[in-house]
C-alpha cells in the first residue's frame, strides 16, 4: 500500500507508520492485494477538519476521520459486502482527513492510548474507502464487526466495548 501522508498539524509526528499498519490490515483482511493501492492522508487539527466537514458535509463542527472514496463501492442491500475495488491505470481508493485534538480528546475519554485510537479511525476511514458504511444497521454491524477483529489481529481491543467487555 503507498500511503502519501500530509502532516499540516506537527503534533501528529510520525503518522506514517500508524497509518500503513492500518490500511494494510484493513486491506489484508479483505483479500486485497495492498501493494497495488493508493490512500492519501491528511493529519490535521480540528479547525480544518471543520472547515472540510461544514465543506462536505453541511456539518460545521470537528469530528475525528473523514474520508472520500474514489469511487462509489457501497452495497446496495444493508448487510452486505461493498463490490471490491480492481487493480488498474488509477489504483487511488481515495482520501482520509484525521484530527489531533478530536482523536486527542476520544483517546484520553476512553482511556486508549492515541497510538491505538489512531490505528482504529485509520482502519474506520480505510473500510469506508472501501464501500464500508454504518448508516444502515446491518451495515454497522459489518463494519463494525470488521474493525474489531482487523484491530484484534493488531493487539489492539474491541473499541465498540467498554473495560466490563459489554
Amino acid at each position: 500500500m503507498t500511503v502519501d501522508c500530509v502532516v499540516e498539524d506537527p503534533r501528529w509526528g510520525d503518522i506514517n507508520a500508524l497509518a500503513q499498519i492500518a490500511t494494510d490490515a484493513a486491506l489484508e483482511r479483505l483479500g486485497l492485494e495492498s501493494s497495488v493501492f493508493e490512500i492519501s492522508v491528511l493529519a490535521c487539527d480540528d479547525a480544518r477538519i471543520a472547515v472540510l466537514n461544514e465543506g462536505f458535509r453541511g456539518k460545521p463542527k470537528p469530528t475525528n476521520v473523514l474520508s472520500w472514496p474514489s469511487d462509489e463501492r457501497a452495497a446496495a442491500i444493508d448487510g452486505e459486502m461493498p463490490l471490491a475495488p480492481r487493480p488498474g491505470p488509477d489504483n487511488e481508493l481515495g482520501d482520509i482527513a484525521i484530527a489531533f485534538d478530536t482523536c486527542t480528546r476520544e483517546a484520553a475519554e476512553a482511556g486508549k492510548t492515541m497510538q491505538d485510537h489512531t490505528i482504529h479511525l485509520l482502519v474506520h476511514g480505510t473500510l469506508h474507502l472501501l464501500g464500508f458504511d454504518h448508516e444502515r444497521d446491518r451495515d454497522a454491524t459489518l463494519m463494525e464487526g470488521l474493525e474489531t477483529e482487523i484491530l484484534g489481529k493488531l493487539g489492539i481491543p474491541d473499541p465498540y466495548r467498554d473495560e466490563t467487555g459489554q
